[in-house]
């Protein structure tokens, strides 16, 4: 078994202070991502990863926030292999909003798969793309050391994720990161977090809405079934994220809590981040 990893690294939030140099030709490759986030990424690899498992990218938009991973690997000199997941379409408001003004030249249909293989060229002898809805693929053959998490927009597929994707981790090792985990439109990242409190400590916070956990057990079966979100009703949810909320302590997160707990409130039964009306 390998040695638990010090995180004490996370209180200093080091990835900051990469220069925009570091990451230049990963921003090449269009995101969401603010600037830090980016930073972060590449972070993650260059400088915290050691080869222990893949990483594992879900909700990777067209790669940028692959792009990122995966140049970090490279400048550490690791065998990383990198699995990015997603659904690779784009609607044409989403087109005009992000792709178009990133330099991309417009172009016909949803279809973004050729668009994120071309952009990942670089790389791709180190990536493995995975085109289809989250709910319907499989983890890596590999255990996973970083897994990404940005593609959690429903309960279901937050707990879909949880069940094919948490048991690969490497208690000690591997860390979780949460990309929406405080976006007012996905309260039950944070009940999921805090159900599954057994196995993830929170270690960070980047950016306005990212957390990182670390994996400090191996999810079972078990656990991930009773950290199901999808079920709970409104009072649950709220109950729930009404106890999560000291876990977070430190970490600034009751401006958000508040928010989602107006969120839940509402908008009435609604589990599916884009439908919900802010409160």
């Amino acid at each position: 078994m390998t040695a638990p990893r010090d995180t004490d690294v996370f209180r200093h939030a080091p990835w900051r202070h990469l220069t925009p140099r570091a990451i230049q030709t990963a921003r090449a490759v269009p995101t969401m991502l603010q600037d830090e986030e980016q930073k972060l990424y590449f972070w993650l690899t260059a400088l915290w990863a050691r080869d222990a498992g893949a990483v594992v990218d879900l909700g990777c938009f067209v790669g940028g926030s692959t792009a990122l991973l995966a140049a970090g690997a490279a400048a550490a000199g690791l065998r990383t292999p990198i699995h990015a997941y997603d659904r690779f379409t784009a609607e044409d408001t989403v087109k005009a909003k992000t792709l178009y003004p990133a330099g991309i030249a417009p172009f016909d249909g949803n279809d973004t798969l050729p668009l994120a293989q071309g952009l990942l060229a670089p790389w791709a002898d180190r990536i493995t793309l995975h085109p289809g809805d989250i709910e319907d693929q499989s983890p890596p053959d590999d255990p996973v050391e970083i897994l990404v998490v940005d593609a959690a927009k429903t309960a279901g597929t937050a707990d879909a994720i949880a069940q094919a994707f948490f048991p690969a981790l490497l208690p000690g090792r591997s860390l979780v990161v949460q990309q929406d985990f405080l976006h007012w439109r996905l309260p039950w990242l944070p009940v999921q977090m805090a159900l599954l409190g057994a196995c993830f400590t929170p270690v960070a916070r980047c950016g306005p809405t990212s957390m990182l956990f670390l994996c400090t057990h191996a999810p079972d079966p078990d656990s991930i079934h009773a950290a199901r979100v999808a079920h709970l009703t409104d009072a649950e949810l709220t109950a729930q994220l009404s106890a999560a909320e000291p876990g977070l302590a430190g970490f600034g997160a009751s401006a958000q809590i508040a928010q989602m707990t107006a969120a839940i409130a509402a908008n009435p039964g609604e589990r599916t981040s884009w439908r919900l009306r802010r409160p």
